[in-house]
């Protein structure tokens, strides 16, 4: 659960975010699903596969990235009106130990909702059985868009 409560704008939000994501087909690539969905908070899940490591054997950086900017991005979504989408303007993500594990979540919360921007912040971790290790951090702004087509929810 966030840190903070938050009250979404739409009461189907969840629906919503799912539905997204089924839309996402680099997360599908991957093989991430959605674990969790709350207010200002998504868990994304994944198991370590072959084809997504760097050559160390470690999930590749690039692979952890793109889940975390999902995992940020729907977690402001969650708190957006029912007619917007989102949009990251900026991300930072530093890598804090090596991404080895069987399986792994990426969790996205809410730090501060705008109208306009909103700032969440993202966290990895790498599961090897009972044993839960954090291995990047990410600081993301989103943006709201709301009347363009092109970037719908």
């Amino acid at each position: 659960m966030p840190a903070t409560s938050f009250e979404p704008a739409d009461p189907a939000f969840a629906d919503r975010v799912r539905v997204s994501f089924a839309r996402q087909a680099a997360m599908g690539t991957i093989g991430a699903s959605l674990a969790r969905v709350e207010p200002g908070e998504v868990e994304i899940a994944m198991a370590w596969a072959a084809g997504l490591t760097q050559q160390h054997g470690f999930l590749h950086g690039g692979v952890i990235a793109a889940a975390l900017d999902s995992a940020c991005g729907y977690a402001g979504s969650t708190l957006m009106p029912a007619e917007a989408g989102v949009l990251t303007i900026e991300f930072k993500i530093n890598f804090v130990a090596p991404a080895l594990g069987q399986r792994f979540r990426m969790v996205g919360s809410v730090i501060k909702p705008g109208r306009t921007i909103t700032v969440a912040e993202g966290r990895a971790y790498a599961l090897d059985g009972a044993r839960e290790k954090l291995v990047a951090t990410m600081n993301a702004t989103l943006m709201t868009v709301v009347g363009r087509d092109d970037v719908r929810h």
